[in-house]
């Protein structure tokens, strides 16, 4: 039977489900708060420079490739990736870099260069993520886990793949060299997990990456967000921008439509979330409707860092800088700078950075002549208490310091375009429970029938795609997410 959907959020397991569900056969309705699609990955535009808000490093195209075939296009008639080599430069405190890529042969000169004692595990390890990847990605990604006896009959694989040990842990058992441990074991920070508590399961994204690459599209992320509007458009999908929620409306159990903000009502057959997960329960839905998931429940649930990331252009071209177009600058501490900021909720004096350099692949996104930034670093969210009302300019000029007195020379005369967020904009502009730039954080017991399900517990007929929900952040989860939604709601 065709179902009038509406899809609450327009980040990418927002777009994606949205197209998936068209294709499908039924009618469908994304409702944006902002002016312009895209959730996390909006794009701000200043003074003739585009820069990306969030993800930035595409790997397993193919998913976009399933959406676009499912409507009965071609993706690469709306937008065009390009490979990225190397995938990563990485900088340890005294900025040695580190490169990789998906050329093997390359990879092990890297490691030969830094530590020839450990080519023969590092060879070990990546056959290993083999099975992890496997298992974790193929064959359960998009599997919905909505009974405890779904997670029990993989128990004994992901017990014999050693997923309770962390990624850091079962990197070590590999690798011997302490920043080489590092630029194998920091993946799970894509995603808002910490390294020392995030199930090994993770350590997949390596092999994920070797197998498919690391991509850019032309024009930035953005770009993607720009085709999905295109191609949702053409399969009849409409769109209600700079229009908020106020409350998924439940009745007899079962979700009937939205209010929204301005008091008019929608109403659908489904809805499909694409917002927060914490926010969605705890400010969405009455607390008479929710058995499950209460707002004790809610906040006792462990959510993902924070971001403060800053948005810069220059007038001046750095090319030969020595920087690459993804780059990660690692401080001395690792883990003592990530138990401030997952445990201790601290903002430390300290900080790890990445560095994004799109125009080093593609000049249209910025004036001709200038070069295109953004540097990221994690933050602990809210709880941490930090008045970054007060705090973000002190922030801000620490790390412009760092980057200029180790990598951009002349960087501050140089600026012409600049704009930040931090964990505020995630709280009041993302509607992010907490600040928490990946919501809920990717840990064994926040995992699979662990996390909160796609299909909710407490309202029938509501759905959750995107970061929170099975299987988790990053581009491939929140895909991955749309995929098990449109299964469940199934074909008109």
């Amino acid at each position: 039977m065709k179902k009038k959907i509406i899809v609450i959020g327009s980040g990418f397991g927002g777009l994606g489900v949205a197209s998936r569900l068209l294709s499908a056969g039924h009618d469908v309705t994304i409702i944006e708060k902002r002016d312009k699609l895209g959730g996390r990955a909006y794009v701000y535009e200043k003074k003739g420079f585009k820069f990306d808000g969030g993800p930035t490093v595409i790997t397993a195209p193919f998913m976009f490739d399933d959406i676009w075939e499912a409507a009965g296009k071609k993706r690469s008639d709306y937008v065009e990736f390009v490979p990225c080599d190397p995938f990563y430069r990485i900088f340890d405190h005294n900025g040695e870099k580190f490169d990789y890529n998906n050329d093997h042969e390359f990879t092990i000169k890297e490691i030969e260069k830094r530590s020839p004692g450990d080519v023969a595990g590092y060879e070990k390890f990546l056959a290993t993520t083999k099975a992890i990847f496997q298992k974790g990605f193929v064959e359960l990604a998009d599997q919905p886990f909505l009974k405890f006896m779904d997670m029990m009959k993989v128990a004994p694989d992901l017990i014999k793949l050693q997923s309770y040990k962390t990624v850091y842990k079962y990197v070590s058992k590999f690798i011997k060299d302490d920043f080489l441990r590092q630029c194998f074991s920091f993946h799970p920070l894509l995603v808002g997990g910490n390294p020392f508590d995030t199930t090994s399961i993770y350590a997949m994204i390596h092999y994920l990456e070797r197998e498919w690459g690391v991509h850019y599209a032309m024009g930035g992320t953005g770009a993607i967000v720009n085709a999905f509007e295109k191609l949702i458009a053409e399969q009849g999908g409409k769109f209600h921008l700079e229009t908020e929620v106020d409350e998924i409306l439940v009745k007899n159990g079962k979700a009937i439509g939205v209010r929204l903000k301005n008091g008019d009502i929608l109403d659908a057959d489904v809805i499909v979330a694409n917002s927060d997960v914490g926010f969605t329960y705890k400010n969405m839905i009455d607390s008479k409707h929710r058995r499950k998931y209460t707002d004790k429940k809610i906040d006792r649930t462990k959510y993902s860092m924070s971001l403060f990331v800053i948005y810069f252009g220059t007038k001046k071209r750095y090319l030969d800088s020595g920087l690459a177009h993804h780059n990660i600058i690692l401080g001395k501490r690792y883990k003592g700078l990530l138990d401030d900021i997952f445990h201790k909720k601290h903002v430390a004096d300290d900080f790890s950075l990445y560095l994004h350099m799109p125009t080093i692949t593609d000049s249209s996104i910025a004036p001709e002549g200038h070069e295109g930034f953004y540097v990221l670093s994690p933050v602990p969210h809210l709880d941490s208490g930090t008045d970054w009302n007060e705090f973000a300019t002190k922030y801000r000029d620490a790390i412009m310091d760092f980057l200029e007195e180790n990598y951009l020379p002349d960087l501050q005369k140089n600026i012409v375009a600049e704009h930040y967020i931090d964990p505020l904009h995630f709280k009041e502009v993302l509607n992010s429970h907490k600040g928490s730039a990946f919501s809920v954080e990717p840990i064994l017991t926040q995992s699979a029938w662990f996390r909160p399900h796609n299909k909710s517990e407490d309202v029938e007929d509501l759905y959750f795609v995107g970061a929170g929900t099975h299987p988790g952040a990053g581009l491939p989860g929140v895909l991955s997410s749309s995929i098990i939604a449109q299964d469940l709601i199934g074909k008109a």
